[in-house]
């Protein structure tokens, strides 16, 4: 787990210091350390939006007869073995750790080659998938989803409009790897500690979808504007000036 949890990082800096491009070793140290681009209300409002959805997410389930005490901290993390202080500890780091390579280079890889709307697609079937050697790891989260296939489906389907959703956060904290870290955690987080049934997490998916189209139409410019393609770096370079 440890191992694939770094490959993203690591990979992602090793090629960037390699790369001979000053502009793009430049570009990602300032993502690293640039705390001052954060734009803390639109973190905010990220957090709070995707609060939103869990608790539209919940009142839907009660339709399905789904338990009214989802809305309760669990006692516990999803996966075993490492203790409660273990298990805060991990979810820090994969927030951390994560979009030190999704951020440090992967986004912005295949964003540089066409509009944010296709690379958050792309980007979220990728991120999703990345997820999928752990369901074969005993005590993940993951793995405990094989008690029935509409679980296993629903996580993966689920990283897709979650790709747009945090592309967004990225985008609008100009291109902050530390936005999305913290709403990274928050995400992780709530996922872990509020306790939603595995159905209701199905429909929480749907309502992320819908979160996830709003956003889209609410940011057009945002998402399907090319002015980026091929120039990504540069052009953010004469957007900061």
């Amino acid at each position: 787990m440890f191992i694939g949890l770094l490959a993203p990082a690591i990979v992602s800096t090793v090629f960037i210091m390699l790369s001979g491009s000053d502009l793009l070793k430049k570009d990602f140290k300032n993502k690293m350390i640039g705390f001052y681009k954060v734009k803390w209300l639109n973190v905010i409002w990220a957090v709070i939006v995707f609060a939103i959805v869990i608790v539209c997410s919940i009142l839907l389930s009660l339709l399905f007869g789904q338990p009214i005490d989802q809305f309760s901290f669990t006692e516990s993390f999803s996966f075993t073995g490492v203790g409660i202080a273990g298990a805060f500890i991990t979810i820090t780091l994969a927030s951390i750790i994560e979009e030190v390579g999704w951020k440090g280079y992967c986004e912005d890889s295949i964003g540089n080659y066409m509009n944010w709307f296709w690379e958050s697609m792309i980007f979220g079937v990728l991120w999703s998938f990345w997820h999928f050697p752990l369901i074969f790891i005993s005590g993940t989260y993951q793995a405990g989803l094989m008690v029935n296939p509409l679980y296993v489906i629903n996580f993966f389907v689920s990283g897709i409009p979650m790709g747009f959703v945090i592309t967004w956060v990225y985008l609008e904290s100009d291109r902050s790897i530390l936005a999305c870290m913290i709403f990274h955690f928050f995400v992780n987080f709530m996922q872990e500690k509020i306790a939603l049934t595995p159905e209701t997490k199905c429909l929480e998916t749907i309502v992320i979808t819908v979160v996830a189209i709003l956003i889209v139409m609410a940011k057009k410019d945002m998402f399907f504007e090319t002015r980026h393609v091929g120039r990504l770096l540069e052009y953010n370079s004469s957007q900061q000036q």
